[in-house]
């Protein structure tokens, strides 16, 4: 049997009372948003009936970009959706004057439901996304006017790479892959933890090493220590 310190992090709270009033679940959602664990639940198949419906509406959607424009695609699906609505509602109208029954409208909660965006909520909202905004123009100017030469030439590097990865792949293709993966690669981590974070951190070191050798043997690359 496995040691209790080596089994998965995101395993339900309801299998240990103990391990969920410690520390706190790495990968888990305690203390984060409900939008966050809403995420976290999807992408790990809490409910596998919600996961496969958002995955497969998501995964049809991005096929149907693939192959169709954006007008395209926005058109077929409101056509689908009218078509859904308008047939039950006539089919509810008519149902109602055969019986002679006061049903009312077949979607009268859906119409009552308050969808309004209050001014706190917005702003709320607003500051956040200015939030990331800043820490994002932040990074990206540190590593543009290099800050420092080794996380730019990193970036370099990877923006090499993806000219490779662009001339094979278009954007929908690459949304279509991130979507598969990040539907299947969550839950295989969750079953293989162990031996994935074995051979992540041997990988790490042996990166961590490497690039220490040619900063050591390269002059004007190495970190500056803070003073």
């Amino acid at each position: 049997m496995a040691d209790p310190a080596t089994q998965s992090p995101f395993i339900s709270s309801s299998s240990s009372s103990s391990s969920s009033s410690g520390q706190p679940q790495l990968g888990g959602c305690g203390g984060a948003g409900s939008a966050s664990c809403a995420v976290h639940d999807l992408l790990f198949w809490r409910d596998v009936r919600k996961t496969g419906v958002v995955f497969g509406v998501s995964l049809v959607l991005l096929l149907s970009l693939a192959a169709l424009s954006v007008i395209s695609v926005v058109a077929h699906l409101a056509l689908a959706l009218l078509s859904v609505t308008i047939s039950l509602r006539v089919y509810k109208a008519v149902v109602q004057a055969v019986q002679k029954s006061e049903e009312g409208h077949p979607f009268r909660t859906y119409l009552e439901l308050d969808v309004t965006l209050s001014p706190e909520a917005f702003q709320a909202h607003a500051t956040a996304v200015a939030h990331h905004l800043n820490q994002a123009l932040r990074f990206f100017l540190r590593l543009f006017l290099v800050e420092d030469l080794v996380d730019s030439l990193k970036l370099a590097m990877a923006m090499w790479l993806l000219t490779y990865v662009g001339a094979v792949f278009n954007g929908i293709t690459l949304l279509i892959l991130a979507e598969l993966l990040a539907f299947t690669l969550p839950p295989l981590y969750e079953k293989y933890k162990v031996q994935i974070d074995h051979y992540v951190g041997i990988a790490h070191r042996q990166t961590k090493d490497l690039v220490a050798k040619i900063q050591a043997k390269l002059p004007g690359l190495a970190k500056k220590k803070p003073e």
